[in-house]
This record gives C-alpha cells, sequence and structure tokens, in this order.
C-alpha cells in the first residue's frame, strides 16, 4: 500500500511540474545550453520570476518561506523533469550557492527572525551570497583558518582574507567562518557569520580561472562589519553549522544522470564525427560511460528511496560525490582523445555552466569539451576532496579504523 501511495503522490508531482512547464518553457526550447549569453539571460529572467511565483525556485522550503514544500524525494523527480526539459534546475545559475547551501542551512540553525530577514530576500535575488571557508592557507582544513572577529558594541567587527568564492564577484553578503574565540580550542572558537559585501573595508577580486572565465573570486575584509545576531547557531558554533552546510553541498543528488547521459549522446555524436564510433577501444570506453550513467540513476533512486523512509543524506553522500567526479574525469578524458590535437584549440560556441556536466543543448563544440575537461579536474577538490571522500566512505560505511588524529588533543 505504501508502494502505492508513493506512486500516486509521483505521478501528481510529476503532472503539476508538466504543467509548469507547459505554461512557462516556449515550444520546442532547444535547452539553455544552447542559447548564447544574451538568450540566456533573456530567458532567466522571466523563468526566476515564474519560479519565485510557484514556490518552486525553493522547492523544499516550507511554504510560509516561499518554497513550495516538496520533500527530498519530490525534489528529485523535480531536478529529473527540468533537466530533461533543458531547464536551469534548482539551484538558479544566478544564485547556486544561496539557494543549494545556505537557505537550508538558515532553516536548520537560524532563528525565526533570522529566517523572515534572509529567506525571502533570497527568493527575492535582492540577496546574493558567496561562501567564505576557503583562505589562503586554509583549503580542506577549516581549523587552520586565520579570519578573525571581535564584537564592538552591536557588530562583529571582521579581519581576514577569504579565496575561491564560487561567483563571489556576483555575490553581496558573504556567510563565512571567522575565530570569536582566542582562548578557546579550535572547534569551539569559531562562529559562523553572515555579513554583507557592500561596505567600506571590503575589497572582492575576481579570479580568472583555467577555463577562461570568472568563475572564483577572493574577498579581503579589514574593519568589516555585520549585526551581532547575524550569527547562525551560537558563537563558538560555527565548526558545528559549517560540517552541517558541507554535508548539503556533497548530498545534492538532484538529476546527474539525465545531464551525464546527455553529455553521453554528445560523446557518441563526437566519435562518429571523428571517424572513431567503430573503435573497439573507444566502443569500449563509451560503454563504460553509458554503465556509469546508469549507476548514477540507480544511485538517485536509492536517494529518493532513503528520502521516503525519513532517512536524511549520510555518508552514501560522499559516494556519490567521489563517484561522479571521478566519473566525469573519465567522461572528459575520452572526448579530448577523440578531438585529439583540436581540443587544444578553444573553437566553437563555449558551454553555458561554470560548475558540474553541461546543461541540455550545450553544442558539441571543442571549447565546450575543453571547459568540461578542465572543470572535471576542480570537481575532485571542491566540496570536499575524494581523499576525503575516500575517508569518509572507509570510516563510515566501511568501518575501517579511523585515521589518526594526532593533533586533535591539540585542537
Amino acid at each position: 500500500m505504501a508502494e502505492a501511495d508513493a506512486g500516486s503522490s509521483d505521478n501528481e508531482i510529476r503532472d503539476r511540474i508538466e504543467r509548469f512547464l507547459d505554461e512557462h518553457v516556449p515550444p520546442g526550447f532547444p535547452g539553455i545550453g544552447a542559447l548564447d549569453a544574451g538568450a540566456r539571460e533573456e530567458f532567466l529572467g522571466p523563468w526566476r520570476a515564474a519560479l519565485a511565483e510557484s514556490g518552486l525556485i525553493a522547492p523544499d522550503w516550507p511554504l510560509e518561506h516561499g518554497g513550495a514544500g516538496l520533500s527530498e524525494a519530490e525534489r528529485i523527480i523535480l531536478d529529473e523533469a527540468f533537466a530533461r526539459a533543458g531547464v536551469p534546475q534548482w539551484p538558479l545559475p544566478t544564485d547556486p550557492i544561496g539557494f543549494a547551501l545556505l537557505g537550508a542551512t538558515v532553516l536548520a540553525w537560524g532563528t525565526p527572525e533570522q529566517q523572515a530577514h534572509f529567506l525571502p530576500r533570497l527568493v527575492t535575488g535582492e540577496h546574493r551570497w558567496a561562501q567564505g571557508f576557503s583562505e589562503p592557507e586554509a583549503g580542506s582544513d577549516l581549523f587552520g583558518l586565520r579570519t578573525r572577529a571581535v564584537l564592538d558594541g552591536d557588530d562583529w567587527v571582521v579581519d581576514g582574507h577569504k579565496i575561491w568564492q564560487t561567483q563571489g564577484h556576483r555575490a553581496n553578503w558573504i556567510f563565512l567562518l571567522a575565530r570569536t574565540d582566542a582562548t578557546a580550542r579550535n572547534r569551539d572558537a569559531l562562529s559562523f557569520l553572515l555579513v554583507p559585501l557592500d561596505q567600506p573595508g571590503v575589497v572582492v577580486t575576481p579570479i580568472r580561472s583555467m577555463t577562461g572565465e570568472h568563475e572564483f573570486a577572493e574577498v579581503r575584509l579589514e574593519g568589516a562589519r555585520t549585526a551581532a545576531s547575524h550569527v547562525l547557531g551560537r558563537p563558538g558554533e560555527g565548526a558545528r553549522v559549517a560540517l552541517s552546510l558541507l554535508g548539503l553541498e556533497r548530498s545534492a543528488f538532484g538529476a546527474a544522470h539525465v545531464h551525464y547521459a546527455h553529455e553521453l549522446e554528445r560523446l557518441v555524436a563526437l566519435a562518429r564525427e571523428q571517424g572513431r564510433a567503430t573503435d573497439p577501444l573507444v566502443r569500449q570506453r563509451i560503454a563504460d560511460i553509458r554503465i556509469g550513467v546508469e549507476t548514477m540513476r540507480m544511485l538517485t533512486m536509492q536517494a529518493r528511496e532513503n528520502a521516503r523512509g525519513g532517512k536524511g543524506p549520510g555518508p552514501e553522500s560522499s559516494v556519490f560525490k567521489l563517484f561522479e567526479t571521478t566519473f566525469d574525469l573519465r567522461l572528459t578524458d575520452l572526448a579530448m582523445d577523440l578531438l585529439g590535437m583540436g581540443g587544444t584549440a578553444r573553437t566553437g560556441p563555449p558551454s553555458a555552466t561554470v560548475l558540474g556536466p553541461d546543461p541540455v543543448g550545450t553544442p558539441n563544440s571543442a571549447a565546450a569539451w575543453q571547459q568540461s575537461y578542465l572543470r572535471s579536474r576542480a570537481a575532485v577538490i571542491y566540496g570536499g576532496s575524494s581523499q576525503i571522500q575516500r575517508t569518509t566512505i572507509g570510516e563510515q560505511v566501511l568501518g575501517l579504523p579511523r585515521e589518526p588524529r594526532a593533533m586533535a588533543d591539540l585542537r
């Protein structure tokens, strides 16, 4: 009976999504990846407004905060439907960090006053967010950061240097970790602060990545101020808040398998264009990619069923992150091998994305594949490196002895 109820609920949400797509997506839409920059911006404005009006801009947020109240299982169905239609899915490319990471964190850790202040401004687009964890001398080690904040009356005063903020040059707010207690152990010395970037003492500098785009930024804060109330959790709980947020970053199963299925179609077309489609070694590698796509689909189905059973993201999110990023390395390796020397020249239209697999409609050009190849190298680092994911899997899934933490008592 439970399965029948789940199937009925799935059909209802699919029907609702299809009606929404029929109303807001033009007939014959080629996919967001097929649009040039101008046409993409022209599409995104009305699309964002339609999502906000329907609550689908934040599908799993409660209705009272501007969301659609979908369950995790229903959100995966939404992601798959949007991916197949070729439209931008959650989180929106205009603010991927705010919707994917901060919104759920404010819901989990924020006070009612913080939720009422920050969540509506995310929905309207008034606030656009950057993530401020990494520093020049502290990448994966959150406890090595040097940014500090001290209370001065009703404000925190923040001094520090953050780097590798995704889309940070487009943000006007940043959530960051800072040391707020000089006497506490590392884990208890950090607080999770919400800081406006449009103020004196803040310098944001775009970073040109190896793909040629300005995907990241660095942020310097000298005497930057934010209200004393703009701390998620209590002062000293920043490590706990940040670790819960990183769990969200690694648990976005979404519809990756749908996007990679489209990339597989492009890959097969590329093999034919290059006269390599009958090469047995190429065919073997394409078959391996096909198996990977199906594996991701099964992992997504498992995540959906876990969500229905009330089981939140756990170590399986590390399994998915590790599998997806190593899979993407193999896929883009094959694309570049097929292109040969042509893959060294950035010819043809570029890709429309800066993170994740290419969206539907992406051209089968050397420029697009080159971007995908270079992005795949970064993907094994951000959101927790592959080494970190293997440690999590080893300890929490396989039950292997914990990695020695000789410095733990010193923190």
